[in-house]
């Protein structure tokens, strides 16, 4: 990465990567339910101000017309950055999303390019509750045709959203709610981060835990724990889960022996276990001692502080789960 580097929060890299690509490229703009006052989360704070009503386009409460005009505008030669605001509110553009944005080059044998972002600020977020705290990233890793950027650092936050700006296809970008305050180094100058990449965030040879998301920091504190007892892990962040990087996590669990997969969705149906089936198929059962993973209960997000920290996958049932792949 070139140029020197300001500290600033995830939300804040996020604010830059795409100022700085509007500014490169007059085709990418912004749509959704109040950008041109700078978003909900102020992600797009004084951009109105620099582009424009024709640039920053605030909408009304339709996610399904943000969802359709985005696409229309990239079939037509612009790049449209659509803002859901909240993850949860995606699934009122379904149809728009799953049928159309993902299916449109193979229906039109390669003849549309749907370069679009849509960004999904996803997982829990204090006091938000179940319909606006799901983390259904599952659900679109099964879907043909997009790619899923996960980001988990201020500076993978600022790399990925460049690449999936400039990105021909579709890209699902799930900012992580929790972690907007976290703060990193981001250059003046942001280069991309190719997707399907894996960050190694510790190395060692007994365990390979595996995350990515809002979860990065709870692996990241568990692991200090371990090391006190003498567990030393290989942490990969995964930063997108579609395409995901295969060939460096079967390589670290090559080297251990042993795998978890932790995430902050739901365990049941997670991506988790496609990570556990694919290594396995890919090493041989025969050359495993564990595979496991870890998620959230099947239950709806509480409302209530005390039940939302229940059901939270936090640094001590990590701690737990990799104690368990080590017997």
């Amino acid at each position: 990465m070139a140029g020197v580097s300001a500290r600033v929060t995830l939300n804040e890299a996020g604010r830059l990567a795409v100022l700085q690509e509007m500014r490169a490229d007059k085709r990418v703009w912004v749509l959704g339910e109040d950008v041109a006052r700078g978003g909900l989360w102020g992600q797009y704070r004084d951009f109105h101000d620099e582009f424009g009503a024709e640039r920053i386009v605030s909408t009304p409460i339709s996610e399904s017309t943000i969802m359709g005009a985005g696409l229309g505008a990239a079939l037509v030669g612009t790049r449209p950055i659509i803002e859901m605001r909240i993850f949860d509110f995606v699934m009122c553009a379904m149809d728009e999303l799953v049928n159309q944005i993902a299916k449109v080059r193979y229906m039109f044998g390669g003849q549309a390019t749907p370069a679009v972002v849509v960004r999904m600020p996803h997982g829990m977020w204090r006091n938000s509750a179940a319909q606006h705290s799901q983390m259904l990233e599952a659900w679109f890793a099964h879907l043909p045709g997009v790619t899923i950027a996960t980001p988990s650092t201020a500076e993978d936050q600022a790399g990925l959203l460049v690449t999936a700006i400039r990105s021909d296809d579709p890209v699902l970008f799930f900012d992580p709610k929790d972690l907007w305050g976290v703060e990193g180094d981001v250059p003046a100058v942001i280069e991309p981060i190719p997707f399907g990449k894996a960050r190694v965030m510790r190395e060692g040879s007994d365990l390979t835990i595996v995350t990515w998301s809002a979860l990065t920091p709870q692996v990241g504190e568990a692991m200090e724990t371990l090391a006190k007892d003498g567990i030393k892990a290989d942490v990969l962040d995964l930063r997108t889960i579609w395409p995901w990087d295969i060939d460096a996590v079967a390589a670290s669990v090559k080297k251990t022996g042993r795998l978890l997969v932790a995430h902050e969705a739901v365990e049941v149906g997670g991506f988790g276990g496609e990570v556990v089936a694919t290594i396995v198929d890919r090493l041989g059962p025969q050359n495993i001692k564990a595979a496991k993973r870890i998620g959230a209960p099947r239950v709806p997000v509480p409302f209530s502080p005390p039940l939302e920290n229940e059901i939270r996958v936090t640094p001590e049932k990590i701690v737990a789960a990799a104690k368990a792949a080590m017997v």
